[in-house]
């Protein structure tokens, strides 16, 4: 299984870049952050200095959107970076979520989405691809790769994933929903004509290492607004009932009276309070180190490659030291 640590660009930059250093010190394997222009500060210019000041490891946003880049900028910043450094990044994309919202825009279509998905990877592998109707292609990309991963939870959504997606992104830790998931994005790649184990599972939540569990679910609650805030679209698109999408993701979200982004992905975030301890424990990785092993190894043999650990609280430096002493050992064998 590999390693992600997931941040948010929040100034200083060498402070993000310190952490991916750490991580890499530690045995993850790639370097994921946020993507919202005015919540953060601007990833890639971030990604160019992590690149710099680290020797394997993989970067990218978790996750972008078609939207607040057009499509050729996105491709050839990838290229720029993979040219300077050596194909050692991945696009992770999805509809836009605060990046959209935050803007006063919605959410792109799925629609949109997947053509997006084929013409970044194509342009950002110096192939040919049409934007807008243009028929254009980067001309100095010598040798690009770029996997472009999706996230996704509702039932197109996980389709489109398993047919157009390298790699798909699950934002929560729940044995039960990661094997629902993921066999929905298997059966669509199959169907698609697809290898279903070509696609790259990619698990991703907050873990928290250390014995007072109280003091790790508050810090990790916000995780719990945070995939409420994606759930609730579901919901209205799908309806509650609906069985296109599991109560046992739906439930909880009934006490859910808004969601104010200023707080987006933040601990002590005050549109949480509706969240159970019950969905923190199934979302998240908490308490001590084996505990961790104990669930990742679950997740593992559900087919998960990979475990990006979002690092929004207070133990930032405490867990990625824990994951690499003894948790990363753990799952390598």
């Amino acid at each position: 299984m590999d390693f992600g640590l997931v941040l948010q660009t929040d100034p200083p930059a060498s402070a993000v870049v310190g952490l991916m250093r750490r991580a890499e010190r530690n045995g993850f394997r790639y370097g994921w952050t946020f993507d919202s222009a005015v919540l953060w500060q601007e990833p890639f210019v971030v990604y160019s200095r992590i690149l710099e000041h680290t020797d394997r490891l993989i970067v990218g946003p978790m996750v972008t959107n078609p939207g607040t880049r057009t499509w050729e900028v996105t491709a050839s910043t990838f290229a720029t970076l993979n040219d300077m450094y050596g194909n050692r990044t991945v696009c992770g994309i999805g509809r836009g979520d605060s990046a959209m919202r935050v803007a006063g825009r919605t959410p792109h279509t799925l629609a949109r989405l997947g053509e997006a998905i084929d013409v970044i990877r194509d342009l950002a592998e110096g192939r040919e691809a049409t934007v807008d109707g243009q028929r254009v292609q980067i001309p100095w990309v010598k040798e690009g790769r770029l996997p472009v991963w999706m996230a996704a939870y509702g039932p197109k959504a996980l389709a489109l994933a398993g047919r157009k997606a390298d790699g798909f992104i699950l934002q929560l830790a729940d044995p039960f929903l990661t094997e629902w998931m993921v066999k929905a994005v298997r059966d669509a790649a199959a169907e698609a004509g697809r290898d279903p184990d070509s696609v790259t599972i990619c698990v991703a939540a907050p873990a928290y290492v250390g014995d007072d569990l109280e003091h790790a679910r508050e810090q990790c609650r916000w995780f719990g607004g945070m995939v409420g805030n994606h759930v609730a679209d579901l919901v209205s698109r799908y309806g509650e009932h609906s069985g296109l999408v599991p109560e046992a993701l739906t439930a909880y979200i009934a006490g859910r009276s808004g969601y104010d982004y200023s707080h987006h992905g933040r601990t002590q975030n005050p549109d949480t309070a509706f969240v159970p301890d019950e969905i923190v424990d199934r979302f998240c990785l908490l308490g001590p180190a084996e505990a961790h092993i104990e669930k990742l190894r679950a997740l593992r043999d559900l087919g998960v490659d990979q475990f990006a650990l979002y690092a929004m609280h207070d133990a930032r430096e405490k867990t990625i030291d824990a994951y690499g002493s003894t948790v990363i050992p753990a799952l390598s064998t």
